[in-house]
């Protein structure tokens, strides 16, 4: 697997286009289509996308060759990395890329001298909660964000800690 650090307009759209697909396939049967909808035009879209670019956030597009197999995002806060969306596509997953894509995040915590990393993650997603404790990181909280139109996201926020 290799990386970009997404920079261009393309890269962008490429960014927006893989996380259209992942949500509209993993997300509908767990949150319903009208809310994957809303959030995926007001959290994954390209407007979005450039805009936490601006505000401090690093996206990567990850690619077996030439082919986009998934995306991942951070933002650095005060005490911890957080890791904002880390996706594979439907047809890569279980080879090993979120795993890849998770060492990347890890080596950018320690490069901006970071020593935790935190995410957020759907109470129902129980496959990613489980590849998540794998990884080695522990539930510290649980949350419901209003995030608009009679949405919430009802998550449990992860933390792993590099210094174990």
């Amino acid at each position: 697997m290799n990386h970009h650090i997404v920079t261009t307009e393309e890269e962008i759209m490429q960014t927006a286009k893989t996380a259209e697909e992942v949500w509209q396939e993993y997300y509908t049967p767990l949150l319903g289509e009208a809310q994957v909808s809303y959030m995926v035009e007001n959290f994954q879209s390209a407007e979005t996308i450039r805009q936490q670019i601006t505000e401090g956030y690093t996206y990567f597009l990850l690619k077996e060759g030439d082919e986009v197999v998934g995306y991942a995002g951070i933002c650095p806060k005060d005490e911890y990395l957080f890791l904002s969306k880390l996706y594979v596509r439907k047809e890569a997953r279980g080879k090993g890329f979120a795993s890849k894509a998770f060492a990347l995040v890890k080596d950018a915590a320690e490069e901006m001298g970071l020593s935790r990393i935190r995410l957020t993650v759907n109470k129902g997603n129980t496959n990613s909660i489980e590849i998540y404790q794998n990884w080695g990181f522990v539930t510290i909280d649980s949350v419901v964000t209003d995030i608009g139109c009679g949405f919430v996201m009802d998550d449990y926020v992860m933390e792993f800690s590099l210094n174990t």
